[in-house]
């Protein structure tokens, strides 16, 4: 099976990684985990310090679930990339291509689910694959 992991450095994401782990360690699994800088919201002035900035940290998230994966025994390729993330998540899912897509879920609702939109609503509507969308209850948020 090839899940294709969404992380950002968040609780969400945290849990997603040990879903990944508690639910999905068997032989033959592979885990791609993938970051993607969200190049939309950097303002014009400060792009090129805030890319290399987030780039950098990115790769090092990436590097840190890796680790918990690997050390729980499983097979993992990592990946960067910068664009709209429910865009380079979704494309990722296609071209890599993966079988289940595991990502977790800030629960924003009103005016700042409509300012920030969701990502994993967007990856489930569109993904060509199933997802699994990891929430929080909401005394853990």
């Amino acid at each position: 099976m090839k899940i294709l992991l969404a992380v950002d450095n968040s609780k969400f994401s945290e849990a997603a990684t040990e879903a990944v782990i508690t639910q999905h360690q068997r032989p033959g699994t592979e885990v791609k985990v993938i970051h993607v800088v969200d190049a939309q919201r950097v303002p014009t002035r400060y792009a090129q310090e805030f890319r290399t900035e987030s780039v950098t940290e990115g790769e090092a998230l990436v590097a840190r679930t890796a680790e918990r994966l690997r050390t729980a025994g499983i097979k993992v390729v990592t990946d960067v990339e910068e664009g709209d993330p429910r865009a380079r998540i979704i494309d990722n899912a296609v071209r890599w291509p993966a079988d289940l897509v595991v990502l977790g879920s800030h629960g924003r609702t009103g005016l700042e689910y409509f300012r920030m939109g969701s990502v994993a609503e967007s990856v489930a509507r569109h993904s060509p694959c199933s997802v699994e969308i990891i929430r929080l209850d909401s005394a853990a948020r």
